[in-house]
């Protein structure tokens, strides 16, 4: 626990003068999932995300499955699970929308920056670092602006 929650996300200042980083975010009380469509929103663009490719604490994980979570994630979760498709397990919902007070950064990078992006992650001790998805067109009306798989 002291390792993840002891953690500085020192690589946003590098990632803030890269050029082609187009937002930097801390994931913290909204969740994954609420952090991810502020910026949707904000650009007015879509996101699709890999849950498989999201990196977890394995004992959050472990957790989550016996269904541990928080209760600001159910509050989260009802109020913006309306613009998520989500196609997974209780637990993993409840994962997208936990209210992290030590998350890490969600990053929005042009695609051929990705390898940069990934890079100063690693360089600053953060080797778990993953791209999760992609930013997509905004969505038709009334259609989901997160889609995760």
């Amino acid at each position: 626990m002291l390792d993840w929650t002891t953690r500085l996300n020192t690589p946003g200042e590098a990632l803030g003068e890269m050029a082609a980083v187009h937002a930097v975010t801390d994931v913290t009380g909204f969740g994954l999932a609420g952090h991810l469509l502020e910026m949707c929103r904000g650009s007015h663009l879509a996101a699709q995300v890999d849950f498989s490719s999201i990196p977890i604490i394995a004992e959050a994980r472990d957790w989550a499955r016996q269904g541990v979570a928080t209760g600001a994630s159910d509050r989260n979760w009802n109020g913006y699970g309306h613009e998520v498709e989500f196609r997974g397990e209780a637990w993993q919902q409840k994962l997208l929308s936990d209210p992290q007070t030590s998350g890490g950064l969600l990053v929005a990078c042009a695609p051929e920056a990705e390898k940069s992006v990934l890079e100063v992650f690693r360089q600053q001790g953060f080797a778990e670092a993953r791209t999760i998805g992609k930013l997509l067109e905004e969505p038709r009306q009334g259609t989901p602006r997160l889609a995760v798989q």
